[in-house]
């Protein structure tokens, strides 16, 4: 690998922790820059490398998260163990399933999380808990599940996903939700890596490398989504979103 691109790499895992940590969908930046800079590689040896620097940056946000947002931690690990399996599950399929399935169903629904999130200005404002506590832990291991199998099989939207169900569905702020949402995250990331390894498809050196910059993009995401709350947040989250619409309906429209 040349320098140029191995710079090229760092610039973008940096500039994708920074975004992840504050309102997910780093893997919009993170991947494509993976999948440019590394072309002559297998498609699964690149997807396996890009959770390396993922799960590194995911856990240096949530710690300053944690700090000083406290996520309920029955909730997060409700969610989390199924996510871990379900990523799991989703890793194993990857390099066999076709990317082409997703990509419409995945803008639809991003679609429509831009313009349920955008027509509510109050939505995930203040926290609004909805359901029991019992049909809460059913909801989010459901969810949980199913967002960790979409990580391990696709990835790009993952955070971004997570956001809005923990503030649509659960009734979390922003900013808790985001909390939250790195927690659950970095169990889909495991799970991916437990399984991506197995295989042999992770590329250590380059994705402890880039793990530096996502790392040092996510503590800077984080800090600055704590001193400006849930609008912040949101505001972001409504600005990642569009992106990652025009993204994957390009690379559909590609296909």
């Amino acid at each position: 690998m040349s320098v140029e691109t191995a710079i090229f790499l760092a610039l973008a895992a940096g500039f994708a922790g920074f975004v992840d940590a504050v309102a997910g969908g780093g893997g919009l930046i993170q991947l494509p820059a993976l999948l440019i800079g590394i072309s002559d590689k297998p498609i699964p040896l690149i997807l396996g490398t890009n959770k390396i620097p993922s799960v590194f940056g995911t856990s240096s946000a949530a710690f300053n998260y944690f700090r000083k947002v406290k996520p309920d931690l029955r909730v997060t690990a409700f969610m989390a163990a199924p996510a871990f399996i379900g990523s799991i599950g989703g890793a194993r399929l990857a390099a066999s399933f076709p990317k082409a399935y997703f990509q419409p169903l995945i803008v639809t629904l991003l679609i429509a999380v831009a313009l349920y999130t955008w027509r509510r200005p109050q939505l995930g404002m203040n926290e609004t808990l909805k359901f029991t506590q019992k049909r809460r832990h059913l909801i989010v291991a459901i969810l949980g599940f199913v967002i960790g199998f979409y990580d391990g099989i696709f990835g790009p939207g993952t955070g971004t996903f997570l956001v809005f169900l923990l503030v649509g569905v659960v009734g979390y702020a922003f900013l808790k939700a985001s909390a939250t949402a790195k927690l659950v995250n970095i169990a889909t990331n495991l799970g991916a890596i437990f399984s991506f390894q197995l295989t042999g498809h992770i590329w250590w050196r380059l994705g402890l490398l880039l793990a530096f910059a996502n790392v040092a993009g996510a503590i800077f995401g984080s800090r600055l989504a704590i001193r400006g709350g849930s609008p912040l947040v949101r505001k972001v989250f409504l600005i990642v979103t569009t992106i990652l619409i025009a993204k994957v309906g390009y690379d559909w429209a590609r296909s």
